[in-house]
């Protein structure tokens, strides 16, 4: 960890914009969407208006009182805006606390509350659509970035007030809190300080530096709620890399925006990418020039890798796999190029940054952990939460002398490399690793687009699958596929976009298994009964 100690000043978002206009006032930031603050904008601005735009909305917060050290919780409709209200609220001292547009009403008026009265950063469409009118009564204040609504205050009505200069906090005081995936219950408010990000940044900047020696464009769609766009824009703005923003991950509107502005880089959500596996065959090449993909949240398919490198024309694109959390940031790296084919393990995910991040595999049963039998994954970090709000004791639960329980079970291998076999909540006794039987259905039905296998009431494997344009699945195709794989009831086909999903697209799992128990599933047939 002493690589990401030394000089370590903290990550400073209130002013990262700033600083990357005075180093790169010619760049740019391109959206594939209109900013809810800033609609006259459009989608094409350098990073000096950008900057801007944080000091203006910076110096309105402030004229609705916003102060040094108080939260700013940011829960609005979907947009690029979210991530510019959190580097203006920062800017100030303040903390911004961001919801996922996702989040139904009632959770995010319950995490306010948790937050103890903050500012609430909000619209008109979530306050008549979404939150309780509780959530006047457990804010501080209510300010919209749209519309207009009885009891809050408009941001557009302190337009032109006198700019505020930007406040200067200690790098170990809290400058953001996210929310945990929500994927095992209600969401947890993760506290992240300037030096913890700084933390996070360095091993990310470290495997990037000598993969990119030129100038290159970088196409991002991650959720605008997570603290992995704050380190991935840090890495970009300040190296001077032209920004582009999608809110959007539909391929049709990815494949057309990617085909005019020809991504050098590309990072996204594994689910994003497996999306985007059609753009290979867009006879315009959208992905053609993508020398790096780069995915931080989960481990990924190898056949969607492996699809997404063929697209590219460049001489050794390469596939970086980050594997961490979002109460630590990335702690292990796996590379994968075109050399590595559909056979490659992709439970492998990857080593540790030497010098930054260290994890462990602890024995769930007293028995030395293997693949037959794993054990809990702990990760050692600096970039690692300082606290859940409100929950102290929670987060103390998951430390251990400075190792911080990832709740995923796997093991390592002789040469030291990480494999990740399921998370602890989702393993079936008996059944072996889910996800490793997921990877072996990709990469034998091309027609799936989704397969999530979760236990029912006898703890039996029930695979839920998702297929291109919901088309049904031949019976003979899915025998054929399941040869040797361990025993599992009939599949159960859905719409993808039924499936309960998380702010960054991870399918919520045990959410799922209480919709199919409670039979929400009816109306999806099993595969046999549509053949």
């Amino acid at each position: 960890m002493i690589l990401q100690r030394i000089g370590n000043k903290g990550i400073r978002l209130g002013t990262l914009f700033e600083r990357a206009a005075r180093k790169h006032p010619t760049n740019v930031l391109i959206l594939d969407h209109d900013l809810d603050i800033a609609p006259t904008l459009g989608r094409r601005a350098t990073v000096p208006e950008v900057a801007d735009l944080v000091d203006d909305f910076a110096s309105r917060l402030w004229a609705a009182e916003v102060r040094p050290g108080r939260r700013v919780v940011v829960y609005k409709s979907d947009g690029f805006d979210i991530t510019l209200l959190a580097c203006a609220a920062a800017r100030i001292g303040a903390v911004p606390v961001l919801l996922s547009p996702k989040l139904d009403g009632a959770t995010a008026a319950e995490l306010v509350r948790r937050t103890d009265r903050p500012f609430l950063l909000t619209d008109q469409e979530k306050l008549e659509k979404e939150l309780p009118a509780s959530v006047f009564e457990r804010a501080a204040g209510v300010l919209l970035t749209s519309g207009s609504h009885e009891g809050a205050t408009e941001l557009a009505s302190l337009a032109g007030c006198p700019r505020v200069p930007a406040v200067d906090m200690p790098p170990e005081h809290p400058t953001l809190i996210t929310h945990t995936s929500g994927t095992t219950g209600t969401p947890k408010l993760a506290v992240h300080t300037s030096r913890t990000l700084q933390a996070r940044y360095r091993p990310q900047a470290a495997i990037t530096r000598p993969l990119l020696t030129g100038r290159e464009t970088i196409a991002m769609h991650v959720s605008f709620v997570h603290s992995r766009l704050m380190t991935a824009l840090a890495i970009s703005l300040l190296r001077g890399y032209p920004v582009v923003v999608l809110a959007d991950s539909d391929p049709r509107r990815a494949a057309d925006l990617f085909a005019r502005v020809r991504p050098g880089i590309l990072e996204a959500h594994p689910n994003s990418f497996m999306e985007w596996e059609e753009l290979a065959d867009d006879p315009r090449r959208p992905l053609a020039n993508v020398k790096l993909f780069s995915s931080t949240f989960d481990a990924i398919h190898p056949r969607t890798v492996q699809r997404l490198l063929s697209a590219s024309r460049r001489t050794a694109p390469v596939f970086g796999q980050l594997y961490g959390q979002s109460e630590v940031g990335p702690a292990v790296v796996r590379s994968f190029s075109r050399r590595r084919g559909l056979e490659a393990d992709g439970r492998c995910v990857g080593m540790p940054f030497p010098g930054m991040t260290d994890v462990r595999v602890v024995s769930r049963n007293g028995l030395p952990p293997s693949e037959t039998n794993p054990g809990f994954i702990e990760v050692r970090s600096d970039g690692r939460i300082v606290t859940y709000l409100g929950e102290q004791e929670r987060y103390d639960a998951q430390v251990n002398d400075g190792w911080w329980r990832m709740g995923d079970v796997g093991y390592r291998t002789r040469w030291g490399c990480v494999h990740l076999l399921d998370r602890e909540v989702d393993l079936i006794e008996g059944f072996g690793s889910t996800l490793a039987a997921e990877d072996t259905l990709f990469s034998r039905i091309g027609e799936l687009t989704e397969v999530i296998i979760i236990p029912d009431a006898e703890g039996r494997a029930v695979p839920v699958i998702c297929t291109r344009e919901d088309k049904p699945l031949d019976e003979r195709t899915w025998r054929t596929a399941t040869a040797g794989l361990p025993p599992m009831a009939a599949p159960v086909q859905w719409r993808q976009r039924d499936l309960p999903q998380t702010a960054t697209t991870k399918i919520k799992r045990l959410e799922l298994a209480r919709l199919l128990a409670s039979g929400a599933g009816d109306e999806a047939r099993t595969a046999e009964e549509k053949v």
